[in-house]
């Protein structure tokens, strides 16, 4: 199950800037040649499968909503006296990876392909309707899309650290509320 958060990752367009300059030298940088004797894009193997992103995004968007059950859930305490509300370190570990794993899918540019695609002249669309709504609240987000994919990497990691470490008894986490 973890190709499709990979992949989508992976398939980023942020995260390609970095590796195509680190692995293929595509460009150096700025005001540099191009060292490649012809551009081919991402037409042949293994930059082909850069164009799976956006299908990768469908289902990272599916992964929100299950690690979202899974934030919800962890407000739940049980206890001899059954389930009660409650607010946790792991709680506010578990929301903040998930928010910020959801900023980062949804500055995806995926997204703004699905509310602004296939129109010749987007500012054409019917103004303040939701599809531009959408589209400029994506299209916002989509500016700090690198700040989005750091913090979220770092919380995903930092949660999965944090949830290991408490199912094996190393940590116990602590309840606030």
């Amino acid at each position: 199950m973890l190709i499709v958060p990979l992949g989508f990752r992976m398939t980023c367009y942020y995260y390609r800037k970095a590796y195509y300059r680190a692995f293929w030298q595509s460009p150096p940088a700025c005001a540099v040649a191009e060292p490649h004797g012809s551009y081919s894009g991402e037409t042949r193997f293994p930059l082909i499968f850069q164009n799976a992103h956006r299908y990768f995004f469908y289902v990272a968007a599916l992964f929100i909503l299950l690690l979202s059950y899974d934030a919800i859930q962890s407000y739940f305490f049980t206890t001899d006296r059954g389930t009660r509300f409650g607010i946790g370190i792991g709680s506010l570990v578990l929301l903040a990876s998930n928010s910020l794993l959801t900023l980062y899918t949804f500055s995806c540019h995926s997204i703004r392909h699905l509310a602004g695609g296939r129109v010749d002249c987007f500012s054409c669309v019917v103004a303040g309707g939701p599809r531009q709504d959408v589209w400029k609240a994506s299209s916002w987000l989509n500016g700090h899309h690198m700040a989005w994919a750091w913090w979220s990497l770092f919380f995903v990691c930092f949660a999965d650290l944090y949830v290991r470490l408490c199912a094996s008894g190393v940590w116990h986490d602590v309840r606030l509320l």
